[in-house]
């Protein structure tokens, strides 16, 4: 899908704050309430927009330890990865996972009540997959960045193509 320089204004706009609406979009963008409504919803279509959400602090809802895990394979077998990879998708304690090069092969954001709780997704994690060799956790002591922001701008190629006009 071709994205023009709306199109990561658009982006950069509703990834900071997906509660704006239309007219305040089209008002930063030079285009119409419906103009970004077709926009977004292209761009929601066609997988570019993953998801609208809400950050929302754990520490508000019970979940009091956070930590970064790293999961070493026996083998890393696609087969052993895959079913690993489904199973983890549905451990609700894992906020975001990664298939990784280097010294691990999974890591993982979890976060749980507390310390009893992570033993028990420990325990869950490792009757799934006996091809878990190790598991390694850095507990996190504080947050000071969170979010999904990523960075923006225009590929080169569009600034140079809009700047020869």
């Amino acid at each position: 899908m071709q994205l023009d320089k709306i199109d990561f204004r658009l982006l950069d706009l509703v990834q900071r704050d997906n509660r704006l609406c239309s007219e305040q979009l089209g008002g930063k963008v030079g285009l119409s309430a419906s103009g970004v409504q077709r926009r977004l919803k292209r761009l929601r279509s066609t997988g570019v927009i993953e998801a609208d959400v809400s950050i929302i602090s754990p520490k508000a809802i019970g979940r009091n330890v956070t930590a970064v895990v790293l999961i070493c394979l026996e083998r890393a077998r696609a087969d052993i990865v895959d079913r690993l990879k489904r199973h983890i998708s549905k451990m609700p304690e894992v906020m975001s996972a990664f298939y990784v090069t280097g010294l691990a092969d999974l890591v993982l954001l979890v976060t749980v009540n507390d310390m009893e709780d992570y033993d028990r997704f420990t325990r869950r994690l490792t009757d799934e997959s006996s091809d878990i060799k190790r598991i390694e956790t850095m507990v996190v002591m504080h947050r000071f960045k969170t979010g999904f922001t990523l960075p923006i701008a225009e590929p080169s190629c569009l600034l140079r193509l809009s700047s020869a006009k």
